[in-house]
């Protein structure tokens, strides 16, 4: 009942397989951030971006450079 709190594992993306994306939706503005498979192609979703500071919370905890991110629609 009162273990200890897990820590958080930060992820390291793999640079030559995944590709930082945000996706974007056209009618509601949501903004989901994650790792899209080059290969495959194949969208892995991470974190919910409402804000400016969520967006810089993912870059820090998967160590992304902003130039980096892709969008889509």
């Amino acid at each position: 009942m009162f273990g200890k709190r897990r820590e958080k594992k930060t992820e390291v993306y793999d640079a030559a397989g995944k590709i930082p994306v945000i996706r974007a939706s056209i009618c509601t503005g949501e903004k989901v951030a994650g790792f899209k498979d080059r290969t495959t192609g194949k969208f892995e979703d991470l974190m919910l971006i409402r804000n400016e500071k969520d967006l810089q919370a993912f870059i820090k905890e998967y160590g992304v450079k902003e130039t980096e991110i892709q969008k889509e629609w």
